[in-house]
Order: structure tokens, then C-alpha cells, then sequence
């Protein structure tokens, strides 16, 4: 088995967790390259549903190790309490591999980051309050704490003093919030680094020791390409590089080492929190009337879309295949994962946005410009539905009437990318295997 990088390929939430519950047996290794506890996914154990949000979904298997890169940043106080769930319900996490040079989102991260969102107002960026955007920014700043400053308490003190004399005029001062004291904040994390403590690792030679010895990873990618800090709708993105780049930037393995890029895309596309989003179809109560309101309402209720980290209802809208196309590109997509294609089944009749109109001119292509896709307008194609018809029990691709065939074959064509695995419902088994 080749080593795979597996990536969002709209706005995140495109059904990653199933997708790498489902392939993750075949890898030795699953890596989190990147993003914070503001990424969430589900994962099937047994007959029940387990919510992760830290951890690699390869802790689901015995024989497969879970490493959380460099590149993530981490809340331990989030990960010792999914530690303690996941062992609550018989999954071990014995094998789970931190780096050390992964930074630590801090108490005072979490604080910054809804204040600073809340000074935004009617600007906000919608993030999750978790502490992922201050925590980058002090690792771009070179002020950060990492893991392995954790693992040692007189350097966790020392760097926490500096910091903190830094942070505290800045919590009080400008935003009117408590302010933090080295021996609090050393009372909560030093016990979090005593239970870590036999986890961390100097992970990239991990696991290109293991590419040497044949060993196959599969990186886990979180959040989706559109939020991408240098590639996504900036500045309403995420804080770190979501693409198939940052797969070796989080973790020290080199781009040579990777054979696939599996790009996961929902039938449809959501979106969680502001900024511009070309298909979207508005709901009643955000302005939108008559049959876009309608069906966007239907694809919120049929998809059930409401964010597994924030309980956030999603903004839904029609297949984009421009972003398709430039999800394509930037990640150099090799195949591509179709989810909750049976949420279709709702409707007679399917759009597929093929290019956008702003101003007079056409775009066929994914433009960057703020001013540009904020007022774009889909260009719509639209193909015959299947409506009433249940698909969730095909398991070939034979087996799906022709009008949903149809529509999987348009989208392979005008996004130059092969769909290997199409998702017909939300279990494991709800799931075609097309060339992969």
C-alpha cells in the first residue's frame, strides 16, 4: 500500500472521518500533519460513533500507529480527555506518537481568541474559540511552547515567564480579561505532561525510518483546501496549511515519499462561518426566499449538517466544480472520494456550478481576488435527479440507477479528477469501491 495524503477538498466537513476510518486499516502509520482540536470527525467503533478531534483516527486499530506531527498544535488538556474516552470504550491509545516540537495551545490562546473575534463583530471570522489562531501565531512569532518545553518543567517555567509578561498587559489592558500566573498555569499542564510524557517522540525520524523499512503511511489531513492559510478564501480561513503540502511540512517526511493525494468532496458543498461562498443556497432566517431557500433548507436537513466540533448549523450550497478543479490543482489530486451522495436523493433536479460571472466576465477558474468572489454568481449546469430512489443499499457502482451515474461521470469530466470511492450513506459498509 502506497503512502496517501488524504485532504478536504471544499471548506471542511466533506465526510473525511469516514473516509479515513474506512482506509486506515491498510496503513501502518496515520499522521496528523496539522490544525488543532477545531477539527472534528466521527469514526465508527463497534455499534457506536465516537467523536475525535485530536487524535488520528488510526488508534481505531491495533496494528496501526497514530502520530500527531509537528505541524499540529495541541490543546493536552483536550487530548488526555479524548485519551481517557477512547481507553473508557476499549481502544488503546499505547501506541500513539507525539513530537515534541509540536506547539501547545495555552490557556491564554483560548481567551485571545474569542476576544479577538468578538472585536471583530460583524467582520468575525468564525472560528471555533479554541485557540488554534493565537497559538500559530505565537509559533510564527518564535515566542511559542512546544511540547518537549512541556516535557521540561524548568524550561516550561522559564519560557511561561517570559510570555506571560507579554500576554497579561495585553489580557487586562486591552481586553479587560483575567490574567494568568506561572504556578497556575503550571498546577494544570504539568499533570497533562506526566501522562504525555511516554508518547512523544522525535516523530519525523519515526516515520521515515519507517518509509525506509517499507512501512505505509497515511496522512491525515483536517479542515478542507478553501481554508488553507495561504491557498483558502483568506482571511476566513484556518490557521494552518490544510493542503497536500503541508503534509511534509508537518511532519518531516519529504514530498517524494508520496505515491496518492485522495481528495475528499461531498456531492454538495457546506461551508461553517463567514466569508464568501459562491453556491450558497441561504436559509430563510439569513434572507434567502423561494426555491434556493428551500433546497438549501433540504440539504441542511437530508445531510444532517451541523459541525461535529461547534454543533454550528452549516451553510449548504450546490456542487462547486470550479473549487473542484482548483482543489485539483493545488493538491494534485490523484482520486477523489465522493460523500453523502445520497443526500441527493431528495431531489428532482441537480445543479452543478461550472464557472462563476462577475461584472460582465466569465470565470472558469477559482479566483483569488476578496473583491472578485465575494460578488460572483454561479454559472449552473443542471442534471436529471434521482429523487425517491434509496441508494444507501448499492455496494457496485452497477447498482446505482443511471440518472445518479450519470451525474458522478459529469463531475469526473469537468473536474479531471477520478472519483475512486463514492460514500452511499453514513455507515462503513455505505460505501463503493471504485478503483481504489
Amino acid at each position: 500500500m502506497p503512502s496517501t495524503v488524504l485532504v478536504g477538498a471544499q471548506w471542511g466537513d466533506e465526510g473525511k472521518g469516514k473516509i479515513t476510518d474506512l482506509i486506515a486499516s491498510d496503513y501502518d502509520y496515520v499522521v496528523r500533519f496539522q490544525g488543532g482540536n477545531n477539527a472534528g470527525h466521527t469514526v465508527i467503533h463497534g455499534d457506536k460513533k465516537l467523536a475525535l478531534h485530536l487524535m488520528p483516527s488510526g488508534v481505531m486499530y491495533e496494528d496501526a500507529v497514530p502520530v500527531i506531527g509537528n505541524g499540529v498544535v495541541v490543546d493536552p488538556g483536550v487530548l488526555v480527555k479524548e485519551m481517557a474516552m477512547l481507553e473508557s470504550e476499549g481502544v488503546s491509545c499505547k501506541n500513539l506518537r507525539i513530537s515534541g516540537d509540536a506547539h501547545v495551545i495555552m490557556p491564554y490562546h483560548k481567551d485571545l481568541d474569542g476576544a479577538d473575534e468578538k472585536r471583530l463583530g460583524s467582520q468575525q471570522i468564525g472560528t471555533t474559540k479554541r485557540g488554534i489562531g493565537p497559538c500559530y501565531q505565537d509559533k510564527m512569532g518564535r515566542k511559542g511552547i512546544r511540547i518537549q518545553d512541556l516535557m521540561d518543567e524548568k524550561i516550561f517555567r522559564l519560557k511561561l515567564e517570559t510570555v506571560l509578561a507579554q500576554k497579561n498587559p495585553v489580557l487586562e489592558r486591552i481586553y479587560g480579561l483575567h490574567t494568568y500566573t506561572v504556578e497556575e498555569i503550571c498546577d494544570e499542564y504539568l499533570p497533562y505532561a506526566q501522562i504525555l510524557r511516554k508518547h512523544v517522540a522525535e516523530t519525523g525520524q519515526l516515520l521515515n525510518d519507517a518509509l525506509r523499512e517499507g512501512s505505509s503511511i497515511l496522512f491525515e489531513g483536517a479542515q478542507g483546501t478553501l481554508l488553507d492559510i495561504d491557498h483558502g478564501t483568506y482571511p476566513y480561513v484556518t490557521s494552518s496549511s490544510c493542503c497536500a503540502g503541508g503534509a511534509s511540512t508537518g511532519t518531516g517526511v519529504g514530498p517524494k515519499a508520496i505515491d496518492r493525494v485522495l481528495g475528499i468532496q461531498k456531492a454538495y458543498i457546506t461551508r461553517v462561518g463567514g466569508g464568501p461562498f459562491p453556491t450558497e443556497l441561504k436559509f430563510p432566517e439569513e434572507g434567502g426566499v423561494g426555491q434556493d431557500a428551500s433546497d438549501g433548507e433540504l440539504l441542511c436537513e437530508a445531510g444532517h449538517e451541523f459541525g461535529v466540533t461547534t454543533g454550528r448549523k452549516r451553510r449548504c450550497g450546490w456542487f462547486d466544480a470550479v473549487i473542484a478543479r482548483y482543489a485539483a490543482d493545488v493538491n494534485g489530486l490523484t482520486d477523489v472520494a465522493l460523500t453523502k451522495l445520497d443526500v441527493l436523493s431528495a431531489f428532482d433536479t441537480i445543479k452543478v456550478c461550472v464557472a462563476y460571472e462577475c461584472e460582465g466576465r466569465r470565470y472558469d477558474y477559482f479566483p483569488m481576488q476578496q473583491s472578485v468572489l465575494f460578488h460572483a454568481k454561479p454559472i449552473y449546469e443542471e442534471l436529471p435527479g434521482w429523487k425517491d430512489i434509496d441508494i444507501t443499499d448499492c455496494r457496485a457502482y452497477e447498482e446505482l440507477p443511471e440518472a445518479t451515474r450519470s451525474y458522478i461521470e459529469y463531475l469526473e469530466e469537468i473536474t479531471g479528477v477520478p472519483m475512486s470511492i463514492i460514500s452511499v450513506g453514513p455507515d462503513r459498509e455505505q460505501t463503493i469501491m471504485r478503483g481504489w
